[in-house]
Order: structure tokens, then C-alpha cells, then sequence
């Protein structure tokens, strides 16, 4: 059987179904948010933010990264963001509402960073640097404890600090970078190569 692949990369593998599950999923958690069914949403966002852990790991330690399956991940990603922070403002905004402002910064850096891939490339910011998937790491952590144990402040800044952090830095790497491009660690790892080429 023939392969499928888009720009000569091989598309069908493990890692890109997991990422397409968590676009199916998508509506299916808006849906039970929206009519404020909390146990069918814990359930359903716990297994997307789970299956996020896995779909890069996999590829990683496979080596069956691909800029393609870069760009799904990130557009899932961006659904199950969109549907976690939903929650928050449906279930648990009593919880979140005195440290609001640290949240907001967070949307604020989240969305300019995709405006800066946008305007400088044209599309997805498909990159996975070490500060964004440790904070997807602690983020998922924060959702399921928030949902199943309750809220817990620190748990909160660690996690939404550290989200803001992740993300003031995959500002600069995209300001420095030519193009996107996978295997980028970060900025410290980005301007050692640049020093090492001259």
C-alpha cells in the first residue's frame, strides 16, 4: 500500500492520528461545556490533554517528526487550549477570578504569538520548544487536579506563569528564525547555533 505524504513527508502515523482524535474531540467537549455537563467534559479534556503528552513523545522517540504533523499538533493543541480555558471560565471562574489578570496576560502573549507567526510566515507556528512543552506538561497537570481536587493557588501561578514565559520566548524564536521549522529547542539553543555558524 502506497503512503500517503504531503510535501514528501509520511503523514500517516501514530502521532498524527492522536493529534487528528483531539480535533474530533473538540466539539464534542464544546458541546458538554456548553450545556454544562462538567463530568463529561473532565473526562473527554483530560483524555485530549493526556493524548497531547503522547502525540509528541511518540513522534520524538520514533523520529517520526514531520513539519506537517508539527502544524496538526499545534492546531490541536489551540482546540484543546481553547476548550480547557473555556471550562475555566464555565465551572471554575469563582476559583479564577481574583488572579484573572495573570490569565489574561497569558491569552494576551498566547494570541501575539500566533499574530507574529502570521505576519512573518503565513501560517502555524508549528514549533515545540522545551518552555512550551514543559508548560503544556504543568498545564495539564493544573486542568486535572483543578477538576478532580480543586484549586490550589500556587499550582495555578506555577502553571500560568510559566505558560506566559513559554511563550514571551516563542516570540523571540520567531522573530530570529528565517522560517518555522521543527527540532527548535529554544532561544538559547537558537542564538548558540547562530553563534557556532559565524
Amino acid at each position: 500500500m502506497k503512503q500517503l505524504t504531503v510535501r514528501g513527508e509520511k503523514i500517516l502515523n501514530v502521532p498524527n492520528f492522536i493529534s487528528f482524535y483531539r480535533l474530533l474531540a473538540f466539539p464534542v467537549i464544546f458541546y458538554f461545556a456548553l450545556t454544562g455537563q462538567e463530568k463529561w467534559y473532565v473526562i473527554l479534556l483530560c483524555i485530549s490533554l493526556v493524548s497531547d503528552v503522547l502525540d509528541g513523545n511518540i513522534a520524538r522517540f520514533f523520529k517520526l517528526q514531520t513539519n506537517f504533523g508539527a502544524a496538526l499538533d499545534n492546531l490541536a493543541d489551540i482546540c484543546t487550549y481553547a476548550m480547557a480555558l473555556l471550562g475555566l471560565f464555565i465551572f471554575k471562574w469563582t476559583d479564577i477570578e481574583p488572579h484573572a489578570w495573570l490569565l489574561y496576560l497569558f491569552l494576551t502573549v498566547f494570541v501575539l504569538s500566533y499574530i507574529v507567526a502570521f505576519t512573518r510566515f503565513g501560517k502555524i507556528p508549528g514549533l515545540h520548544l522545551y518552555s512550551a512543552v514543559s508548560a503544556g506538561y504543568i498545564q495539564s497537570i493544573f486542568f486535572f487536579i483543578l477538576f478532580v481536587f480543586g484549586f490550589y493557588t500556587w499550582m495555578y501561578y506555577l502553571a500560568v506563569g510559566w505558560g506566559v514565559i513559554a511563550y514571551v520566548e516563542k516570540i523571540f524564536v520567531l522573530l530570529k528564525l528565517d522560517d518555522i521549522r521543527i527540532g527548535v529547542k529554544g532561544l538559547y539553543w537558537l542564538m548558540k547555533s547562530e553563534k557556532s555558524r559565524q
